[in-house]
């Protein structure tokens, strides 16, 4: 089996029984914040995109790249759809001009047959409303010989059935730096969103080596991140000078990190880099450039390639805003009336989730979502909030004006924004923003109204608590990580008082837990 690196989250895995092409992303995504790093434009599209099959694990726009997939990507390929309960993906990649489908049931392993012979491939899809917009998933390849996970950025609950219906694992892609726009775009003072910073770089990468634990695989790629900023109102997001904050460390620091732990079977991969397995066995690993200078883009020539691929893609981005809604235009008002308050009314879940009015400043003028009320309107004199965002006005005329179903796909990873709030993180108010379909909010909603199993228990440090998690229904014995009266799920790092069960992250989700004897 041939592993090439095509960028970011991207691959293209090659065997003697068909190739896949994997999330294949080039073009700077979420209003032009994020570009591949490092750059992939120069690579061979037409040949890599020249495959057997198609992979797109979810609709996040670095991971499904219409642009590219429409340009260079053979129409012909069959598609490995993954099992999601809204079928958002398989109409956006039909709209490209792709007409073959294999339907995958979730976890559980298919044969697909091709000219020269037949390969083994499961889709793990998760189907929670945080996960992606509306799912997410990693793919399982056996040709026979290797298997190959390539997790990307999803984050399964459950991995037995890995090694129960392909045994070990050879070779593990996965998510290690950030995604997300915590906690750089809140309003905080600066020493707790420093703090803050810290404490999520290292927990994600705990979380990575948590995983790679689980899986017990061979080999580990770290992949899908961190992004590069290259617009100069965004360039301190890159992790290029030495801030222990950042929450976008890069490959070699991540593997720095692994080997300290005792882990020395990483592998640094740029797009370009073919690494040819046989079992187990890592037969070659060939970088597109001299070894020295591919350490070099993460390491001590960091910040000049940023500066010299920022050079290079300034009439891109330039381009790119050029394309946005003017930010001038008719009150912002009644767009957003008919555009959220049909959402609103269908959502009983996720407004009381919500909780409160959430106040929207679009430049000049202010616009309050009343979840209670379930309607759009004015503020009131003195009126105060406990959620906020001020937006760019043209970032919201452009995603009204295309009819966007998604503003975490699309604003939000921007990291173009700056948020407020009192209290914890609120999970309804996001899933609210990326469900702005009838078919998203009705999946999302439904969700909400499921009781979560708490029925089983599990011992954790002298605690005894249900095994999963209020949240995401992670498996707390492998993701819990208790100190002192405080549980921490690492798999999004969410946490409990565990003598009152109370969630110190989000409102509601209580756990269920008590001290042993």
């Amino acid at each position: 089996m041939q592993v090439t690196s095509v960028g970011h989250a991207g691959f293209r895995i090659d065997t003697a029984a068909g190739s896949i092409l994997c999330d294949p992303w080039v073009n700077p995504a979420y209003f032009g914040s994020w570009f591949p790093f490092p750059d992939n434009s120069d690579l061979d599209w037409d040949a890599l995109g020249d495959c057997d099959y198609l992979y797109v694990s979810h609709l996040h726009a670095d991971h499904f790249d219409p642009e590219n997939l429409r340009a260079h990507v053979n129409k012909d390929a069959v598609v490995l759809l993954p099992d999601f309960p809204v079928p958002d993906l398989r109409r956006e990649l039909e709209s490209l001009g792709f007409h073959r489908f294999f339907e995958t049931t979730d976890s559980v392993k298919h044969r697909v047959s091709g000219p020269e012979g037949d390969l083994d491939v499961m889709i793990i899809a998760l189907r929670a409303p945080a996960d992606g917009p509306i799912g997410d998933s990693g793919l399982v390849v056996s040709d026979g010989e290797t298997v190959a996970f390539n997790m990307n950025d999803a984050r399964p609950i459950d991995l037995d059935v890995l090694e129960s219906e392909f045994g070990h694992v050879d070779v593990h892609m996965l998510q290690y730096s950030g995604a997300i726009w915590y906690p750089m775009v809140y309003d905080m003072p600066a020493r707790a969103k420093a703090a803050f910073g810290t404490q999520k770089r290292q927990r994600q990468m705990d979380r990575c080596r948590q995983y790679i634990a689980q899986v017990g695989a061979t080999w580990v790629i770290p992949s899908a991140g961190p992004p590069c900023f290259l617009d100069p109102a965004l360039r301190d997001l890159n992790d290029d000078h030495g801030d222990p904050a950042n929450i976008f460390p890069d490959q070699l620091v991540f593997l720095d990190q692994l080997r300290a732990n005792g882990h020395d079977r990483g592998l640094l991969m740029i797009p370009g880099t073919t690494a040819e397995f046989t079992g187990s066995q890592l037969d070659s690993l060939v970088h597109p450039i001299p070894d020295d200078e591919a350490e070099a883009i993460f390491g001590t020539g960091k910040a000049a390639y940023i500066e010299a691929y920022a050079r290079r893609a300034a009439p891109v981005l330039a381009a790119l805003k050029a394309s946005w809604a003017p930010a001038d235009g008719e009150p912002l008002l009644e767009p957003l009336r008919a555009r959220f308050e049909p959402i609103m009314s269908q959502s009983d879940q996720i407004c009381d989730g919500i909780g409160y009015p959430v106040e929207l400043r679009l430049g000049a003028e202010t616009v309050v979502l009343d979840f209670p009320k379930r309607v759009v309107r004015e503020p009131v004199p003195h009126e105060k909030f406990r959620y906020g965002f001020e937006i760019a006005p043209e970032l919201v005329r452009t995603v009204l004006r295309d009819d966007e179903p998604d503003w975490v796909n699309t604003i939000f990873l921007s990291t173009r924004f700056t948020a407020w709030r009192v209290g914890g993180y609120n999970e309804y108010l996001y899933t609210f923003f990326k469900c702005l379909t009838d078919e998203r909010i009705a999946y999302a909603d439904g969700w909400f109204a499921e009781a979560h199993d708490d029925s089983a228990s599990i011992t954790l440090d002298g605690w005894e608590i249900q095994r999963r998690c209020p949240h995401l229904k992670a498996d707390l014995s492998k993701f819990g990580v208790v100190e002192g009266s405080t549980l921490t799920c690492n798999l999004h790092g969410w946490q409990w008082n565990l003598d009152t069960g109370r969630c110190l992250t989000s409102k509601g989700h209580e756990l269920r837990s008590a001290k042993q004897s």
